[in-house]
């Protein structure tokens, strides 16, 4: 990544941490955050296991899972490139079963629930116009919105609206990783608004965003209430793994409880020199409390969110480490299912203006963020 003096200075390793984020989803009206209660809940019945150094990716992992699993359940995911494992359904005892009598399997971590951790209600929703382009605030104070070459984006959420006017969608290289659909179109609004965030295109219409046009892939792992598993996370980011390329930004603007796999998987991915942007979560507490945002790497960047007047939001997780930066995350306008356009809040809504920002190849020190209540005040990122 390409980093002012300044600003590497005070991020001596280059990482990209981001965690949950905070949506709004009802015009007008307060809610509970869809998932919110549930992320880091166990799911009953479905485990990850991870194998030891002695099983090959492709192939024999594939083979390896099943045979580990046999009759004692059901294989759902199988990882070869970021982590070497296996999600299945099954019971405890069969888990326990596996780790004991396969040599093959280094360990089994049980499933648990994860989420967007969406913020409050939707702020406004709106049409595309013909001719009515705007340049939401977050992207003026980050001075993004430049045209050019850029590298992809992997948005590991709830889809995205593939045909979106504003949306340059690769859809060659998206899919869906739940198990109750194929189908990686977005039935939230999230993924949609995290994608406009990066790159919303630069047009007569709608918003622009960070790294205009540029192609985003849309890896759906989140269902229409904003939760998901880790397992078909973990799935996500193996994906990219294996058809990322040196550059590539892969956005994760949501979380869960701690997780060893989750946590190895972005870290073994980015080695590949993908970057991984990781929201620092909104639940107003210690960013190291949750999966992904907690991983720190030369790749890896976690993101906290600040407001129109650099304050920082007082939803978001803070701690340093993990959060190396700041970025735009309150009242943020961005694409919206239906071909709309939303405003919300979240750290979801900071950790995409990082990810068009290593799109653009030029992140430099814009000041720091007011109010940090860990004392030591975030550096806010900008072009």
């Amino acid at each position: 990544m390409l980093l002012c003096a300044a600003m590497a200075a005070i991020m001596p390793v280059l990482a990209l941490n981001a965690a949950p984020a905070g949506d709004k989803l009802a015009p007008g009206t307060q809610k509970t955050p869809a998932g919110t209660a549930k992320a880091g809940k166990p799911i009953a019945g479905a485990w990850i296991c991870v194998f030891n150094a002695s099983v090959n990716h492709g192939a024999q992992v594939a083979a390896e899972a099943q045979r580990a699993v046999g009759a004692k359940g059901k294989v759902t995911h199988t990882y070869g490139y970021a982590v070497k494992g296996f999600a299945a359904q099954m019971t405890e005892q069969a888990a326990a079963s596996i780790k004991q009598r396969n040599p093959n399997v280094a360990y089994c971590e049980q499933d648990q629930v994860i989420s967007t951790s969406q913020h409050g209600a939707i702020l406004a929703i709106a049409q595309a116009s013909s001719n009515s382009q705007s340049t939401p605030w977050g992207i003026t104070r980050v001075n993004g919105g430049a045209s050019g070459s850029f590298a992809r984006a992997w948005v590991i959420d709830t889809g995205i609206q593939s045909n979106h006017p504003d949306l340059n969608v690769d859809t060659a290289r998206s899919r869906s990783f739940l198990s109750t659909t194929t189908s990686y179109q977005d039935g939230n609004g999230h993924g949609t608004h995290v994608a406009g965030t990066i790159a919303a295109r630069n047009n007569t219409f709608g918003v622009i965003g960070v790294a205009p046009g540029a192609p985003v892939v849309a890896l759906r792992v989140l269902g229409s209430d904003g939760t998901g598993s880790n397992s078909g996370v973990i799935a996500a980011v193996d994906w990219v793994a294996r058809y990322g390329s040196p550059g590539d930004v892969a956005n994760m603007s949501l979380g869960g409880g701690t997780s060893t796999t989750l946590d190895n998987a972005v870290y073994n991915a980015s080695q590949r020199g993908i970057y991984f942007a990781l929201a620092a979560g909104n639940e107003s507490t210690n960013a190291n409390y949750s999966s992904p945002g907690r991983v720190n790497g030369t790749y890896i960047w976690t993101v906290s969110a600040f407001d129109s007047a650099d304050r920082f939001a007082s939803f978001s997780n803070y701690g340093n480490p993990p959060v190396d930066v700041s970025e735009p995350g309150v009242s943020i306008t961005s694409t919206w299912i239906n071909s709309g356009y939303a405003t919300i809040s979240g750290t979801s809504m900071a950790t995409p203006h990082l990810a068009g920002l290593i799109l653009q190849r030029s992140i430099r020190l814009g000041g720091y963020v007011k109010n940090d209540p860990d004392g030591s005040a975030d550096p806010i990122g900008v072009r």
